[in-house]
């Protein structure tokens, strides 16, 4: 068998190649750390053995990056049933769906009335289990994975606690327990972000000591002071004509924001082709993205997850100005949101209401401006 390695370290082909075939597995690491471009190669080479296997997130737009990377790799598929020798690419919800069948019963936390799940698992007799692998695994519940012990799948969890969002959400623990068992694997260091970044990042981390800084220089992360929504829509324009070859990742906390700044970037610049994402969307231009292509694209902060851009803009900090700083759930969200940046971060604000969270922040971490 012949296995092809896309763009990893020897750390990371190192991580990839004691994983065992068989048994469950539970990968941990930070951001920046490889783990949706490992779990797609830990999908592919799964599929390498005959095994019908499906790669899993809770994001469709994650679901979308991963699909192009695993493209990369050879034989996917984006829904439906996995090809043979195949890798299908989908959401937790939509592969759950499928596999139910009509009729999935779902509960009002947005997924399933798991017991109903366990007896159709446990009493129907159906194709073939796949190999189960998943990224972003801390958004996934503890009765997902209880599931997929009910129905015996070998499953790979790449998963980081410290970035967990959802209300439904599992520790590195809870994983472990609700699969009965899962050998525990770590991934080290930070591929991601420049030091500047992932300094700043370390500001809003929970728990143990943040991940070990990475090597790589770059600027200094900034936090603008917007009059205006002019005064953002100027700020990506700049950026995106400065650097025409990077992707600009705009991420917001509202669909309407999203859709005031593509309608003023539209307008302002159209030669920019902005794209953007909302999962209110079920088809169309707002659903399906082409992140493979440079230019600026418009995202929630839910869509934020598992996803890197050359250049990050978080334009809306003043949202967050009454929100309690020592909240856990801010500081991840915070955490999250600085971390997918590659190069150059810019945080905003309407006037001075950056927040107490941010305000904190040492002025060598963060220049104001």
């Amino acid at each position: 068998m012949t296995i092809s390695y896309l763009d990893l370290t020897p750390a990371q082909r190192e991580s990839l190649d004691i994983l065992p075939f068989d048994g469950n597995h539970l990968v941990s690491g930070p951001p920046g750390s490889g783990k949706s471009l490992l779990a797609a190669q830990r999908a592919v080479m799964l599929s390498l053995t005959g095994t019908p296997t499906v790669l899993l997130t809770r994001s469709n737009l994650l679901r979308q990056e991963l699909l192009a990377v695993v493209a990369r790799l050879g034989g996917t598929a984006g829904g439906g049933r996995t090809p043979r020798g195949g890798v299908q690419v989908a959401t937790a919800h939509a592969w759950l769906s499928g596999w139910y069948g009509r009729d999935a019963p779902q509960t009002d936390d947005g997924w399933f009335d798991w017991p109903a799940f366990y007896t159709r698992a446990a009493t129907v007799d159906s194709a073939p289990v796949p190999a189960v692998v998943v990224d972003e695994g801390q958004d996934l519940p503890p009765a997902f994975y209880r599931l997929c012990r009910v129905l015996g799948a070998r499953t790979t969890v790449y998963a980081d606690e410290c970035q967990r969002l959802t209300d439904t959400h599992s520790t590195l623990a809870d994983i472990t327990r609700a699969l009965g068992c899962a050998a525990a694997h770590e991934v080290r260091g930070n591929h991601r972000n420049t030091r500047q970044i992932a300094e700043l990042a370390a500001e809003f981390h929970i728990g143990a000591a943040p991940p070990e800084l990475p090597s790589r220089e770059g600027s200094v992360p900034r936090l603008h002071r917007f009059a205006g929504a002019g005064a953002l829509v100027e700020l990506v324009v700049s950026l995106a004509e400065r650097q025409p070859a990077r992707s600009i990742g705009v991420v917001l906390g509202s669909t309407r924001a999203q859709l005031d700044l593509l309608t003023r970037l539209e307008r302002r610049a159209p030669r920019l082709r902005p794209q953007l994402y909302t999962s209110q969307a079920t088809s169309g231009r707002y659903r399906t993205l082409d992140l493979t292509r440079p230019g600026v694209v418009i995202a929630h902060r839910a869509s934020a997850k598992g996803l890197g851009f050359d250049t990050v803009v978080v334009p809306d900090l003043h949202v967050d100005a009454d929100k309690d700083p020592t909240s856990a759930a801010v500081r991840m969200m915070y955490y999250v949101l600085t971390t997918r940046a590659r190069h150059e971060l810019h945080l905003g604000c309407e006037g001075h209401q950056e927040g107490p969270l941010v305000s904190a922040v040492r002025p060598a971490l963060l220049l104001r401006g």
